[in-house]
């Protein structure tokens, strides 16, 4: 236990993890890596033996009082040793005072609530194959002709702290296409596509309503084309759960959304998709 050094990742070695996250079945984007480094460069953590990395975790920083832990990993082989706790202390210890979100698999609830973590409801990933639509709808723009301030301003809506870094990174990603709706001048609904190592993820994926969702979604499958789809619902959303199940999605996966502390109010009825379980 005493052999293990915790250190901060370059920005480059984020990849590590992704890596790791895909080999436990999480399906990250391809181009993942150099956007979850845009918010927070010193949120990423490696734990090393004898140079070799054994453990990984991630704690993002969001603001002064929100941060988001993901990437908690242990190698196989060097589980049961301590390793995981230690570097899990020194995500914790990143964060501060913080209010801390995570998305964990189902069966480490428990000890998460042994850290002080609560549940505020399930994630559940839903996923299949999808035909593009014959006649898109031409009611959406593209997400990148529209002011990032009108992003922000409704992206804080549905998450706890602003990420203007991270949201610019995700939205202008070669290989990510975002569409959004207007209505009345406002912006009513608005997503992200973006290839995996497994077919393709929408998110986020927001709107006013299941209509606006299922209009976003129609002019995103539109430009990726028939495949492989996955989308990770708020189950307390019932609306997003008809809609994926509308798509002909099938629940795939399932985490656990808890947090350390109170959160502002979020409009939890607008997020028919969640960004990426990693940072929120």
């Amino acid at each position: 236990m005493n052999d293990l050094s915790i250190r901060h990742m370059q920005p480059d070695e984020i990849a590590l993890a992704v890596d790791w996250a895909a080999a436990e079945g999480w399906n990250p984007g391809l181009a993942d890596a150099p956007c979850f480094a845009a918010e927070d460069p010193q949120g990423f953590f490696v734990g090393e033996i004898d140079g070799e990395p054994v453990a990984t975790v991630s704690c993002v920083n969001y603001d002064d009082r929100f941060a988001f832990l993901g990437f908690y990993i242990v190698r196989q082989r060097f589980r049961g040793a301590g390793h995981g706790l230690r570097i899990w202390n020194a995500a914790i210890a990143h964060a501060g005072g913080r209010v801390i979100g995570l998305d964990g698999v189902v069966a480490q609830q428990d000890n998460y609530k042994r850290s002080g973590f609560q549940l505020a409801y399930a994630n559940i990933r839903y996923g299949g194959t999808v035909a593009a639509p014959s006649a898109p709808s031409d009611r959406t723009v593209a997400l990148t002709d529209l002011p990032m301030a009108l992003i922000e301003a409704d992206d804080a809506t549905v998450f706890p702290a602003p990420r203007p870094a991270f949201l610019r990174a995700w939205i202008n990603t070669s290989g990510h296409v975002g569409r959004a709706l207007m209505h009345d001048g406002r912006l009513a609904g608005w997503g992200v596509i973006r290839p995996c190592r497994t077919g393709r993820k929408i998110g986020p994926l927001v709107a006013d309503d299941r209509a606006g969702a299922e209009a976003v979604v129609a002019a995103l499958l539109a430009s990726a084309g028939s495949g492989e789809v996955f989308l990770d619902v708020p189950a307390v959303n019932r609306d997003a759960v008809a809609l994926a199940q509308g798509l002909g999605l099938s629940p795939v996966f399932e985490t656990a959304r808890m947090y350390t502390g109170a959160i502002p109010a979020l409009r939890i009825d607008r997020l028919f998709g969640v960004t990426t379980f990693e940072l929120g």
